[in-house]
This record gives structure tokens, C-alpha cells and sequence, in this order.
């Protein structure tokens, strides 16, 4: 298996992702995602593939097919009136396929994004998970990542 920058001959890869992340989010909340949808069109995948500030990651066996990926944006609040100005490597979005987990290709990805974020002098690697994903919060808290803020809603 190799990690690697995602390119445009994986799209195919990461839509097929893309759509089992939406399934996950669809059949905890039906009442806030789509079913059958993905995160980003095609042309907008393609743009984010060669965008350098938002770096896509795919684990990829010996076929190159993708067995994973993680989404991240660089972030940093430069000149801003409450927040410092560190350099952060946010994960928009971390999936392996749903019929290889529990083989550490996840835990690998997001050491990737670790080592990644350090050589590009971030101080944090931040993420959002919802809380209707009970394994995914599992697996980050098992990489050491630990709450920084909470979100709360009534619904009305």
C-alpha cells in the first residue's frame, strides 16, 4: 500500500468514498443528508485535486485503486482580533472503504496527515466528527485526538 497525493485518475476511487461517507451521515441523519449524494461534483473534486492549499491523501494498493482517503484545508486566522495565528491542517473528510476497515489503513492515512503537517510547520491537525458516527469518533480518540469544542442544536 502506498499514501500518496490524490490525482485526477482517482476520482472514480474517491467518488465511490465519497458516496459511503453520505450513506453513513444519511442513515444517522436522514433529516440533514441526502441519500445518494457526495460531497462534491466532479468539477469541484477536480479543482480541489490541484488545489495546494486543500491536499487530498488516497491510500492505494499495488492496482492503484484508492482504499482510503483524507481531505484536509490548511488553515490559519492571520491578523484576526481573538484567535492567534497558528497554522492548522484541518481534515475536511477521512474514509476507508467499508469493506477493508479494521486492516490500520485509516491509522496509517491520518499518520500521513501528521507527518505532513509537521514538515509544512502547522502547530495542530483539527477535524469534525458528528457524533451520529460512533466508530469513526472511536477510531479518532484512538489516534489521540481529543475534543476541542462541541456542537449543540434543538430541533425545532
Amino acid at each position: 500500500m502506498e499514501i500518496r497525493k490524490a490525482m485526477e485518475q482517482d476520482m472514480d476511487g474517491i467518488n465511490d468514498l465519497l458516496l459511503q461517507v453520505c450513506l453513513v451521515h444519511h442513515k444517522g441523519r436522514p433529516d440533514l443528508f441526502k441519500y445518494g449524494a457526495k460531497k462534491y461534483s466532479d468539477e469541484e473534486l477536480k479543482g480541489i485535486i490541484h488545489d495546494k492549499s486543500r491536499p487530498i491523501f488516497v491510500a492505494v494498493d499495488d492496482h492503484n485503486r484508492v482504499l482510503g482517503y483524507a481531505f484536509c484545508i490548511f488553515q490559519q486566522y492571520l491578523e484576526n482580533n481573538i484567535m492567534t495565528d497558528i497554522k492548522t491542517l484541518y481534515i475536511d473528510d477521512l474514509c476507508v472503504d467499508e469493506h477493508l476497515r479494521g486492516q490500520h489503513i485509516g491509522k496509517q492515512i491520518y499518520q500521513a496527515v501528521i507527518d505532513f503537517a509537521r514538515e509544512n510547520g502547522c502547530y495542530n491537525v483539527t477535524l469534525n466528527v458528528w457524533s451520529l458516527n460512533e466508530s469513526a469518533m472511536k477510531f479518532y480518540e484512538a489516534c489521540g485526538l481529543k475534543p476541542q469544542k462541541v456542537g449543540m442544536e434543538t430541533i425545532l
